[in-house]
């Protein structure tokens, strides 16, 4: 990959390119920022970079024999690491989807890496297995005469075995090797890793960048500009809200489906609505939490909420240039909003904050859900300060 096909950070970029022409080349590099904002992409043409025997001040050649295999992600001295789903697998058994996902989709996440997989509803890992081809692949003389690269994709999601035994090659690497890591969440990362990295943050993308490249892809300029908002930084969160396909669509449904059912228990009096609507509302959480539907995407509707809660309560006091929602979920907004204000959003926010984490660490969804419907109900009828 190449610096300039990547969207926006040019500091980035820039920093990276001054190391290289420098030599001042850290052994051990960490990526970290949100999902979609080129992590990957710029650990690819900074691998590219370094290798590339005619690169320019500015960028890889692109067209030598060197930069024609990295763009296929071919080159023998690139190597990857990444979450898979299986103890005994190793990740050069999933290689042939890895290469497909970057090169189709440039920007992705890990729930899209399990869709790729075709494991939407299991929680990939790094096993201890793939410590030991780490080691292997680092020990082999290089094919070129540069650097062998090793890109570490979500190391945060490394057992403690693995972890400890890539601390030990980041303490002694074998000469002209360069590992870079790509992390989502840093601070997941055994603190003895993060000492032995140079960490560079990865900025949030500017909203002009993603509109611009929203416009590229034939999105009209309004729309583009409305999304850019949303996406907070992030070019992959722009593509998926501009995905206005069935499934993209359905977290909207959940969201309303929940706040009107808890609305009407809570609320209402009318006995017989009461009773249908906790049906409801007990539908809903088994639905959530139906092993089809997956840790990723449960995850992933938890903070969808707690986006458009924080934009109801912005639209509820009154700031409409800080309110950032499609139309859609405007005209939702118009009747719900002044439901959310100062004597509930904390709570609601802490409780939908609190059901994200309890996923993440594996608790039982038919009781995450259900409980979160039950705190809705309170909370929705809370009275303003």
């Amino acid at each position: 990959m190449l610096f300039r096909e990547i969207i926006g950070q040019e500091a980035t970029k820039q920093l990276l390119r001054q190391s290289v022409r420098e030599g001042r080349i850290p052994h051990a590099q960490l990526f970290a920022g949100i999902a979609g904002i080129g992590k990957l992409q710029l650990a690819l043409a900074y691998a590219q970079y370094l290798n590339c025997p005619h690169r320019t001040e500015e960028d890889s050649c692109g067209v030598c024999p060197t930069c024609l295999q990295f763009e296929k992600l071919q080159h023998p001295d690139l190597h990857f690491v990444f979450p898979i789903v299986g103890s005994d697998e190793v990740c050069d058994s999933f290689l042939e989807p890895w290469r497909e996902i970057i090169l189709d989709k440039h920007y992705f996440d890990l729930e899209d890496w399990h869709q790729a997989l075709g494991v939407e509803t299991k929680q990939s890992m790094i096993y201890e297995k793939e410590s030991g081809e780490i080691l292997r692949k680092l020990s082999l003389k290089a094919y070129g005469d540069g650097y062998k690269v090793m890109i570490i994709w979500q190391p945060e999601k490394m057992n403690t075995t693995t972890a400890n035994k890539l601390l030990k090659l980041l303490e002694e690497p074998p000469a002209q090797t360069v590992f870079v890591l790509v992390s989502e969440h840093p601070e997941s990362l055994l603190a003895t890793i993060l000492s032995r990295v140079q960490t560079i943050r990865i900025p949030r993308l500017e909203t002009e960048t993603i509109a611009r490249a929203l416009q590229q892809k034939g999105i009209n300029a309004t729309q583009a500009t409305d999304i850019a908002r949303i996406a907070n930084g992030s070019f992959l969160a722009a593509l998926k809200k501009a995905d206005t396909s069935e499934e993209n669509q359905q977290e909207l449904r959940d969201f309303i489906a929940l706040f009107r059912d808890a609305y009407t228990v809570g609320v209402l009096r009318d006995p017989v609505k009461k009773y249908e609507s906790l049906k409801r509302l007990r539908q809903w959480s088994l639905d959530m939490a139906d092993s089809k539907v997956g840790r990723e995407k449960q995850k992933h509707f938890l903070q969808y909420a707690q986006q458009q809660v924080r934009e109801n309560y912005i639209r509820n006091i009154g700031q409409p240039d800080l309110n950032y929602q499609m139309e859609n979920e405007r005209d939702f907004s118009v009747k719900f909003a002044p439901f959310i204000h100062d004597g509930n959003v904390e709570a609601i926010m802490n409780q939908l904050d609190l059901a994200e984490r309890q996923i993440e660490q594996n608790g039982n969804a038919k009781m995450i859900f259900f409980d979160l419907c039950l705190q809705m109900i309170v909370l929705i009828k809370k009275p303003k300060i």
